[in-house]
C-alpha cells in the first residue's frame, strides 16, 4: 500500500503536492476534501486521501487529518446535496462536472427508496459507492441536518478504516 501511495503522489499536480508540504497544507487538504465530498476529484482516488496526506504530514497528523477530512468531504457533499435538492435530476445530468451515467443514477435512486436516509452513511462508508447516494437524497428532499450528520458519521468511518489500514500496512512493512 505504501509503495502505491507513492506512485500516487507521483502522479499528483506538482503544485497540489507542494501546497500539501508546505504550511497552508491543511488550507489545501480542507478544499481537496470538499472536492472529494462534491464529487469532483478527479486527478487522484478519493481512496489515498487520507493515507497519502499521513504519508506527507506524518502519523502525528491523524486527528486533524480525520476532522479535516470529515469536515471538508460533508461539505462538499452538502454542496452537492443542496444542488441535488434544487436542480433537479435533468439539470445535474445535463452538467458536464456530473458524471454519473443516469442508469447508474437510477440505480442509487432505487436503493435510496428501498433502504431509506440509513443508505447515506453505508455508502460513503464503502469503496467505489462513497458519496453516490447524496444526490438522492437530494432528489428525496431529506432533512439537511440528518443528511449532515448521517453523512459525515459514514465519512468518518471511511476515513478511520483508511487511516487505519495505512497505519498498520506502515507497521507491518
Amino acid at each position: 500500500m505504501v509503495s502505491a501511495l507513492a506512485l500516487q503522489l507521483d502522479a499528483m499536480p506538482p503544485q497540489l503536492l507542494a501546497l500539501l508540504e508546505s504550511q497552508w497544507a491543511y488550507v489545501a487538504l480542507f478544499g481537496v476534501f470538499v472536492l472529494e465530498g462534491a464529487m469532483l476529484m478527479y486527478f487522484m482516488p478519493s481512496e489515498l486521501i487520507v493515507p497519502g496526506s499521513l504519508l506527507l504530514l506524518g502519523g502525528d497528523a491523524l486527528v486533524p487529518v480525520l476532522a479535516i477530512a470529515v469536515a471538508g468531504a460533508t461539505l462538499g457533499q452538502y454542496a452537492l446535496f443542496k444542488i441535488a435538492q434544487r436542480g433537479g435530476r435533468e439539470y445535474l445530468l445535463e452538467k458536464r462536472w456530473f458524471r454519473i451515467e443516469e442508469s447508474k443514477l437510477e440505480r442509487f435512486d432505487g436503493w435510496f427508496e428501498r433502504w431509506g436516509p440509513v443508505v447515506v452513511p453505508v455508502s460513503n462508508a464503502l469503496l467505489f459507492t462513497r458519496g453516490m447516494l447524496t444526490v438522492p437524497a437530494g432528489f428525496a428532499e431529506m432533512d439537511d441536518r440528518r443528511f449532515i450528520g448521517l453523512s459525515a458519521l459514514g465519512t468518518l468511518a471511511f476515513e478511520v478504516a483508511l487511516a487505519g489500514l495505512y497505519l498498520y500496512a506502515g507497521r507491518v512493512l
